[in-house]
């Protein structure tokens, strides 16, 4: 539509298609980037609930002067509770299931089982012969992922959450040991 002083309102058909064929390419050149970032972002959120599950049981362990187990699944669902359950001590303290805070397709791997017992000092209670216990995190979907570490040492009970990417510099905080 051309008004008096012959300026157009609105946009062509020509430019209209212009500017949706380069949205459909900006588009699809950032979704194979978006897909591996939600999928690293699954992973995180699930390493980050196991490893505050395994930080309250060994809090809880050391607040009630009992041992403490943190049970988790290969899903990355988990239940923190007490080893020998009494009145003052429940077999279960808190729990989170696979829908909170992480998906179905998250993977879980532990050199040490799936069990974890603190002591009232703060320590792990294992059979299992390492000083440090992994768990890691990782994901059946994506290629392009990221996995996570945790680590348990079993004398401090000290608990850290790190990345096993092998091209990290030796300096980098988040490189695991």
């Amino acid at each position: 539509m051309l008004l008096p002083n012959n300026k157009s309102l609105g946009f062509s058909l020509i430019e209209l298609l212009i500017g949706m064929t380069i949205m459909a390419v900006v588009i699809a050149i950032g979704m194979p980037s978006y897909s591996a970032w939600i999928q690293n972002t699954r992973i995180r959120t699930a390493a980050e609930s196991i490893q505050n599950g395994l930080q309250m049981a060994r809090a809880e362990a050391v607040k009630r002067n009992v041992s403490v187990q943190f049970v988790l699944s290969d899903d990355a669902a988990w239940l923190v509770g007490c080893e020998a359950v009494n009145s003052t001590c429940p077999a279960i303290i808190q729990s989170r299931t696979v829908g909170e805070g992480s998906s179905g397709d998250i993977t879980i791997e532990s050199n040490a089982g799936y069990t974890f017992v603190f002591n009232q000092f703060g320590g792990v209670n294992t059979p299992i012969a390492p000083d440090l216990l992994t768990v890691d995190v990782n994901s059946s979907v994506a290629a392009a992922d990221r996995p996570l570490r945790i680590t348990i040492y079993r004398t401090g009970g000290s608990i850290r959450m790190c990345d096993p990417f092998p091209t990290l510099s030796s300096t980098d905080p988040r490189k695991c040991e």
